[in-house]
């Protein structure tokens, strides 16, 4: 029996996987917004595609991402903390999500970091948020993120919207990035609720 109950780790963890889907700004975005709060850690890992997505959409190297998460982590060290589900996480979120990670956990095909985490995440019932990133659909698309909703992930395409009445490339971003972190709790500088003062003005015709 253990002498004294252990406490948790008073920093939050956030797994943060990225994979090959186009939008490799959501993910530096929200690994930027992480970093500026004192409370919680990113732990990152990227795919293959994900590395050559992010150097093709942001000129961003995957040895520069330490400059923005906590830990990065080899995608094919499966025997990494966030593979186990004794390292304790507030859950984790896929930015942007490919079709074939999609496809992968789904069917628990962890043959990679990446995929083992989310696997870890869904079997320890913490949240997983996917930010899938495809269009137009298939069948098989929709089946298997029907599948993950019926399992609890939070599928999350990442929409454009104008009652916030965007400016600019970078606000569609932000917004985005605010919506998953409302997904665990976390409240961004600027994000605009429908319904606040910020959105009652009119739509302009263009």
């Amino acid at each position: 029996m253990l002498d004294k109950i252990r406490e948790y780790p008073r920093r939050k963890r956030l797994t943060v996987g990225i994979s090959g889907a186009s939008g490799s700004a959501l993910a530096l975005e929200l690994l930027k917004t992480l970093r500026l709060l004192p409370d919680w850690e990113t732990h990152l890992v990227i795919s293959n595609g994900g590395v050559r997505t992010l150097e093709h959409e942001t000129h961003i190297t995957e040895s520069q991402l330490g400059d923005y998460a906590t830990r990065i982590y080899d995608r094919e060290d499966v025997g990494a903390n966030i593979a186990s589900g004794t390292f304790v996480t507030e859950g984790m979120v896929i930015v942007p999500c490919s079709m074939k990670t999609v496809a992968g956990v789904c069917s628990g095909y962890s043959d990679n970091l990446l995929l083992r985490a989310a696997d870890v995440t869904i079997k320890e019932r913490r949240k997983l948020v996917m930010i899938a990133r495809e269009t137009p659909l298939s069948p098989i698309h929709l089946r298997n993120m029907l599948s993950l909703t019926e399992m609890g992930v939070v599928v999350m395409p990442p929409m454009m919207t104008y009652y916030n009445h965007p400016q600019s490339v970078a606000d569609m971003t932000g917004h985005i990035v605010g919506k998953i972190l409302h997904e665990f709790g976390v409240e961004a500088t600027g994000f605009k609720r429908w319904g606040s003062m910020e959105c009652e003005a009119p739509l302009r015709a263009f």
